[in-house]
């Protein structure tokens, strides 16, 4: 989905802002060995990435319970279910209020905050100073004109840096992703998918990284459009057949994104057939790591955020790793973003309580 281009119209009125365990043994292929299969299942990732939430604060906003009672973040979404925190990281982002903030030592200052209220952490890494989604994966300006051996080292010093960083604090993520939403690609023009040889290896280097500071986080691979089998099948072959490594593939579902605004009832089967066939054909546990409905319609994201889960845990041998909402705390009235779970009141909306519901 290409949030970044909605925000880039809609979000230009913000005074500030910024858009953005579970042990397990790998062998060197990335694949999930026989001991880690037979765990114990860990809870269910009820998540919320919230990275605005920083920027939020900073301007004054403040937040509410469902009572009216103002009150932290964190505690509002703790009592909402919320058990799992996601962070964007950009390489040297700008102070722009729209599209800047997010930066390593941001982020690692907010997972610190997370682990402080109980929360398991998730770290998104875009290789990028600003927004990478489908629309477009460009290279942090300080890597521009690097060849393609510098980029795999830039790839590698750059997340064994922040991987690092998050270990000297205490933080172990229980998941980081390589990419973000990247059906074409990632580190442009190098990384895109019409050379997938090259986009394999600035994979494998960040996997790499991850697993030398933090061998038990699992490295997310991450496309859009959850519902959309063969986007994910064409994908996740080429990974296999030119050696990507990863655990878990990672899923977006927003149905507001997709062609004609449809209801969610219209996608929700082939967003739960999708996720059982890539357990079956490739072996690996998969996460529901971007969802979200109109703040205008809480009913209605209710309902579906209740379906994804039930669609999510009903994925066969406990591969159906979690639900993870894309800025529910992002208020409108602050954000011009329409798919929050929060009200112009302060206070979240109803959509909020479907993670209590399941």
């Amino acid at each position: 989905m290409n949030k970044a281009l909605f925000l880039g119209l809609a979000l230009s009125l913000l005074p500030i802002g910024c858009r953005t365990s579970n042990p397990s043994t790998t062998t060197s292929t990335g694949r999930i060995t026989t001991g880690q299969r037979n765990q114990q299942a860990q809870p269910f990732a009820k998540g919320a990435d919230i990275g605005w939430l920083p920027q939020m604060e900073a301007s004054g906003y403040v937040f509410y319970n469902d009572q009216g009672v103002r009150q932290d973040c964190f505690q509002i979404l703790k009592d909402h279910g919320i058990n799992t925190i996601r962070l964007r990281t950009w390489v040297n982002p700008s102070s722009d209020s729209i599209s800047g903030h997010c930066s390593k030592d941001e982020t690692v200052a907010m997972a610190v905050r997370a682990r402080k209220w109980g929360m398991r952490v998730m770290i998104d890494f875009h290789y990028s100073d600003s927004w990478a989604d489908p629309g477009k994966q460009k290279k942090p300006a300080a890597w521009e004109g690097h060849d393609f051996p510098k980029l795999l080292t830039d790839v590698y010093e750059y997340t064994f840096e922040v991987m690092t960083a998050l270990k000297a604090k205490g933080v172990t993520p229980e998941w980081v992703q390589v990419g973000n939403e990247t059906p074409g690609g990632m580190i442009y023009p190098e990384g895109s998918t019409a050379n997938w040889a090259q986009l394999a290896q600035l994979i494998n280097k960040g996997y790499d990284a991850i697993k030398a500071v933090s061998p038990q986080s699992k490295v997310i691979l991450h496309l859009d459009q959850g519902n959309n089998r063969e986007r994910f099948r064409t994908w996740f072959d080429n990974a296999r057949s030119h050696g990507a490594h990863y655990d878990v593939i990672g899923l977006s579902y927003y149905p507001y994104w997709l062609p004609g605004n449809p209801d969610y009832q219209l996608s929700i089967d082939d967003l739960a057939r999708n996720m059982n066939e890539l357990v079956e054909r490739y072996g690996k546990e998969v996460m529901v790591v971007e969802v979200g409905g109109e703040d205008t319609k809480p009913q209605n994201t209710y309902d579906m955020l209740v379906a994804v889960q039930r669609r999510v845990k009903a994925v066969p041998n406990n591969k159906g790793l979690g639900v993870i909402y894309w800025e529910p705390e992002g208020a409108r009235s602050w954000s011009k973003y329409p798919l929050s779970a929060w009200g112009n009141d302060g206070k979240p909306t109803k959509a909020l309580d479907a993670f209590l519901a399941e």
